[in-house]
């Protein structure tokens, strides 16, 4: 301990020092240089703001073989700085209020290096990343300290497509000040209306360090639409805010319907396969779907396997499954690398979205696996367009050979099957690093083992896994082991940083986790998954069945299956409508089963009853609209024998009926009158 304060001591008298060498009218500043796995290809220059390089040059530093003009030219091959390594420069006393440039040229033309700008020992301006193409990129800060009490809004991260009821106000604060703030207001309004303010206390935001907030009262919606969302804090510390300009974070949010739950209509049908896409459409071995987390636009993503040498691909359906449904193949320049043998794709509540590698090494030379998920913006103006020579993802981060799956947890948050240690994997990407960038130092990576998986042997079926969101329930397919593995991604224990092939801010093993085998029987090489309320399905690659799981309980008991009469199920998919989506990777196809509804009528389509609860464990409710003279009940099981019949009077609308000595599974109601006939499955728990 003495050593340390010693340290500690003498970096403050340092730091007073350097800043007490500056004299009045000017701050202290430093950059801190940040390298990629190339960090030779970086040169840079410090100028006043609108000078060109080598005119006025405060410093240099970097590969000077570089130069000035060598953006994209290729003219080194060793020098400048480190890989990987983070370089402090300076410092410098620069006048305050000025602006300044730092002029970075990267020889390989694609960025690669950031710098972060210290003033006065504080990072007031960090992540600062160029291209570095040509004659080089223009990074401009003022020389200006930070305010002592300047929190901003960040972003918000409320989902932008949610169902109506309540929904959390949720969103990122940054501490940008130099003063550790306790407490807070936290704001918000809904197209420009009532402020809603609630006060949060407890806090140590340490200066330039954010913190994930959510509003202590929700908002309530009940009409579905398109809202704009303001977010902002005030009264920190009790004091007023002294820099107003970033306050402020706005987003627009789409209410609209919940995607209903049809899933038990599905159970003893004879099912309707509708073909949404095939060849025509550039589809060959799709692997996996999702839905865009606008609903609304019904817009439908496919990734395709392809070969190791070029890379998976894209099938985007606008209109899926409507009149006028349109595809769309696309491809990343880079693919080869950012999406090799893609195995899995997931959307993100920020509309990003994450696709898993199915391939031992992404660089393909047998050495060290540098594989793992690569994160992708959904904007037509980014997405498979070029930018730069490290194509169009957004971030990567690579510790899983053989990632099998993958699904969302949260914005640019990410679960995968690392199918090389048979362990899962929970990727945060934090903020990501644009279009063909490629710093990954903020990356948070969590190792959870212990759940002993094993994925399929050749790596070619994808083993899919779903999150629960609202109760932390993680259901993974472990096709290896034919089974589906429950866990609770809020358990678990630290066990030990890791080391990871590229500098990140995390890297971690994690143990002790809550889990159990949900399901191991009638299961012969289960791939997709999916869920809705209190049902999962999952996909048989090997039988071409889908399976619908109860999963009230910790034991998911099977409630039916639905027979596609063709093997090659991957992914699988509850879409907007409420129907089952999934792609087949033998017959080349994206399909929609069809075939069902709500309310089953034989005679008279405006007349229904319904029943509830469903599932039931005692009492069944029975309500019919109306009824034409007196009627009968009957209930039949599974094989359509019948269980129990009786009587209901033309004056009764609801009938109760105790199911409590039935056993565990689905049946079928019927009532008939002199007009109609009407059915109604329900479950029985």
């Amino acid at each position: 301990m003495k050593k340390n304060y010693l340290l500690l001591v003498l970096f403050a008298l340092t730091s007073s020092f350097l800043k007490a060498q500056c004299p009045v009218g000017q701050v202290q500043v430093t950059i801190t240089v940040t390298t990629d796995d190339w960090g030779y290809e970086g040169y840079w220059q410090l100028v006043p703001m609108g000078n060109s390089c080598g005119t006025g040059t405060i410093f240099s530093g970097g590969n000077a073989l570089v130069g000035c003009s060598g953006g994209g030219l290729q003219l080194a091959t060793s020098g400048g700085y480190a890989n990987n390594t983070q370089i402090i420069e300076g410092p410098w006393c620069l006048t305050q209020g000025s602006y300044f440039d730092i002029l970075y040229v990267d020889d390989y033309g694609d960025g690669g290096a950031s710098f972060t700008v210290n003033i006065n020992g504080y990072p007031v301006y960090s992540g600062l990343t160029g291209t570095g193409n040509g004659t080089g990129s223009h990074i401009t800060f003022l020389a200006e300290p930070a305010s002592t009490l300047d929190l901003m809004c960040k972003k918000i991260t409320t989902p932008s497509y949610v169902n109506p009821g309540n929904v959390n106000v949720a969103g990122v604060i940054f501490n940008n000040g130099t003063d550790t703030i306790t407490s807070m207001d936290l704001n918000y309004s809904i197209n420009s209306g009532s402020i809603i303010t609630g006060n949060i206390t407890g806090l140590h935001l340490a200066p330039f360090t954010s913190l994930s907030v959510i509003h202590p009262n929700s908002w309530t919606t009940s009409v579905n639409g398109q809202y704009q969302l303001k977010m902002w804090a005030s009264n920190m510390n009790g004091m007023s805010d002294l820099n107003s300009t970033n306050d402020t974070a706005t987003s627009v949010v789409n209410v609209g319907p919940a995607i209903p739950n049809l899933i038990d209509d599905y159970i003893g049908i004879t099912p309707i396969l509708t073909v949404i896409g095939n060849a025509t459409d550039g589809i060959a071995s799709p692997r996996d779907l999702d839905f865009h987390p606008v609903l609304t636009r019904n817009e439908l993503w496919v990734v395709l396997e392809s070969t190791e040498a070029i890379g998976g691909k894209t099938v985007k359906f606008t209109n899926a499954g409507q009149p006028g449904q349109t595809s769309l193949l696309q491809q990343d320049g880079n693919a080869w690398h950012f999406m090799s043998l893609p195995t899995g794709i997931a959307f993100s509540d920020n509309e990003n979205f994450c696709t898993s590698p199915g391939v031992y090494d992404a660089n393909h030379n047998g050495g060290t696996p540098f594989t793992g998920p690569s994160l992708w913006s959904s904007n037509p103006l980014i997405y498979a367009q070029p930018s730069g020579g490290n194509g169009s993802h957004i971030d990567m981060l690579h510790q899983s050979p053989y990632s099998m799956g993958v699904c969302s947890e949260a914005e640019n948050v990410f679960w995968i099957f690392d199918g090389n240690a048979g362990e899962v994997v929970r990727y945060d990407y934090v903020n990501d690093h644009g279009p063909g960038n490629s710093d990954h130092s903020d990356g948070i990576i969590r190792r959870f083992s212990g759940l002993n998986l094993l994925a399929e042997s050749t790596h070619h079926v994808s083993s899919h896994l779903i999150l629960d969101k609202e109760n932390g329930m993680l259901y993974i397919v472990d096709t290896g082991h034919d089974r589906i593995v429950r866990m609770d991604i809020h358990s678990g224990t630290f066990l030990s940083n890791l080391t990871p092939y590229e500098p990140t801010a995390e890297y971690s093993n994690w143990g002790s986790t809550i889990n159990n085998v949900f399901a191991d029987s009638g299961l012969t090489t289960p791939s997709g998954i999916d869920l809705i309320g209190n049902r999962l399905i999952v996909s048989d690659y090997s039988t071409g069945d889908i399976i619908i799981y109860d999963r009230s309980a910790s034991i998911g008991v099977e409630l039916g299956r639905i027979s596609t009469g063709t093997p090659g199920i991957m992914g699988v998919k509850i879409g907007p409508d409420g129907k089952i989506w999934y792609v087949n990777a033998t017959t080349n196809q994206v399909i929609r089963i069809d075939g069902i509804t709500n309310d089953l009528t034989a005679i008279n389509p405006n007349e229904s009853i319904s029943v509830y609860p469903n599932p039931v464990s005692a009492n069944l409710f029975v309500k019919t609209n109306s009824l034409k003279g007196s009627a009968l009940l009957f209930i039949y099981d599974m094989t359509g024998k019948l269980i129990r019949s009786e009587r209901i009077a033309s004056t009764e609308r609801s009938v109760q009926v105790n199911v409590e000595a039935l056993q565990s599974g689905v049946y079928t109601i019927e009532v008939i009158d002199s007009n109609s006939t009407f059915r109604k499955r329900f479950v029985k728990n």
